[in-house]
């Protein structure tokens, strides 16, 4: 079954390419209001795409932002199972444009690499989806497995709306498991399993001294410093060995398998000292920087400000001094406890002479992990080394994606996550792309799974 399906999409791999550039040409930034009828375009583009498929009920749910994309293919057959596909299909602004070698909307072939914002992330691996399907429709006239499709236009400004319609419309998305096609391999041709993901939580801690800045040499010995104040607390918070302090933290936290310890092992190793220009890699005691990065919680400083920032000298106690942390989650953590630890920790070491204020981050999501050995997960494995020629790796991923917490809270199903893009992807910045290769054998990949999923 699987040839007639691969050869039509050999066959049809220039027309394919034609249709995705046409996706791609739409400037769908869901951030940037002045986007917003290109957003409707994109979605208008896939509506008519699993249209021509041969979806059923195809459809936009409204919603409070842009719009979502939803359709059903019912016709596999009732021992067939049936899965819901997420994807995305809006997209990050282009700033800065000036460091674009190419117009980000005008697709462009440079280097076996297609060039164009939301290459990669995440029309480009949609649309491989979609071509798929109608692959199997050309050739078999049905696809292997009911679908249930969930495209929507919000992703990259924290899926505002997603949440609530997955939760209030819970029957229209009910499915067995969830296929998402979002994320990418450790290395360029090197099939990759993500059974993981980080949680996220985070906070702002604001630092109060004075009701306004003072004479460093009229005050200094009297006022409290807010940003010497805020050093002392961020300093308790984490040791030396990279070990977060703050008492509770690692409550709950599933250990380190010896299994999962050798899965790490495998997965080909980052020259993070060559990729970063760090001078040497830091990682929690007893761990290695992957199975720090993979698998282990984290807590990190993202910003920190306050005080005079010009040129030359401003002899001030500053009135305030600000910080912004974030904490990557591992199972077996909730987000909000976490951020009630942190505010706990930061009151109970907080110095005289200042007050102290703690706003807690809205956007968090707990930790996502599937086991390895799950029937779903091995299939893609296997799937995956046919197409791409080479063994897979397994690993957890240090990033978050809330609707795979989302999905898993709501329907408790297996998410499988299907990704294609490489490390040379430059998500998010100038110069995205998405190597050809990933675009065939990403393909054929998801040939030999729909139809081993059904097998």
């Amino acid at each position: 079954m699987s040839e007639k399906v691969l050869q039509y999409l050999k066959d049809n791999r220039e027309r394919n390419l034609k249709k995705l550039n046409e996706f791609l040409s739409i400037p769908s930034v869901s951030t940037d209001s002045v986007h917003k009828t290109h957003v409707e375009e994109a979605a208008a583009f896939l509506i008519s795409y699993l249209n021509d498929i041969g979806f059923s009920n195809v459809e936009t749910v409204e919603t409070d932002g842009h719009p979502l994309v939803y359709a059903v293919y019912d016709q596999a057959g009732e021992d067939a199972p049936t899965v819901l596909f997420y994807g995305h299909y809006d997209v990050q602004p282009v700033d800065p444009i000036e460091q674009w070698e190419s117009d980000p909307f005008q697709p462009v072939v440079r280097d076996g690499r297609l060039f164009a914002r939301g290459s990669s992330d995440d029309k480009g691996q949609v649309f491989m989806q979609l071509a798929v399907f109608e692959a199997f429709m050309k050739t078999e006239g049905k696809l292997p497995v009911n679908v249930k499709v969930c495209i929507e236009g919000e992703e990259e400004i924290g899926s505002e709306n997603l949440y609530t319609i997955l939760h209030d419309k819970k029957e229209l998305f009910a499915a067995d498991f969830a296929v998402i096609s979002d994320s990418g391999m450790v290395a360029k041709n090197q099939p990759t399993i993500l059974y993981g993901l980080k949680g996220f939580t985070g906070i702002e801690l604001i630092v109060h001294g004075p009701d306004h800045d003072l004479h460093s040499g009229m005050y200094g010995g009297a006022a409290k410093n807010p940003i010497m104040a805020l050093s002392h607390i961020l300093a308790s918070m984490k040791n030396n060995e990279e070990v977060i302090t703050v008492e509770g933290f690692y409550d709950g936290v599933e250990p380190l398998s010896a299994e999962e310890r050798e899965l790490i092992k495998q997965v080909p190793g980052e020259d993070y000292v060559q990729s970063t220009g760090i001078p040497e890699t830091v990682s929690e005691k007893g761990y290695t920087a992957k199975e720090h990065t993979m698998a282990r919680p984290t807590f990190e400083v993202n910003g920190i400000y306050g005080g005079y920032q010009g040129e030359g000298t401003k002899t001030i106690i500053p009135a305030s001094a600000t910080a912004k942390i974030t904490c990557r989650l591992v199972p077996g953590q909730d987000p909000e406890t976490i951020q009630d630890l942190l505010e706990s920790h930061i009151k109970k070491v907080s110095p005289a002479g200042v007050t102290v204020e703690v706003k807690k981050e809205k956007l968090s999501a707990k930790a996502y992990k599937v086991e390895p050995n799950h029937p779903l997960i091995k299939k893609a494995a296997e799937s995956y080394t046919q197409a791409f020629g080479k063994e897979t790796v397994y690993v957890r991923m240090g990033g978050s994606i809330p609707v795979v917490e989302w999905i898993e809270a709501i329907y408790q199903i297996p998410i499988v996550l299907l990704g294609f893009g490489t490390p040379d992807d430059r998500l998010h910045s100038p110069n995205e792309s998405f190597p050809l290769d990933s675009f065939d054998k990403g393909m054929e990949t998801l040939v030999y799974y729909w139809n081993a999923v059904h097998a």
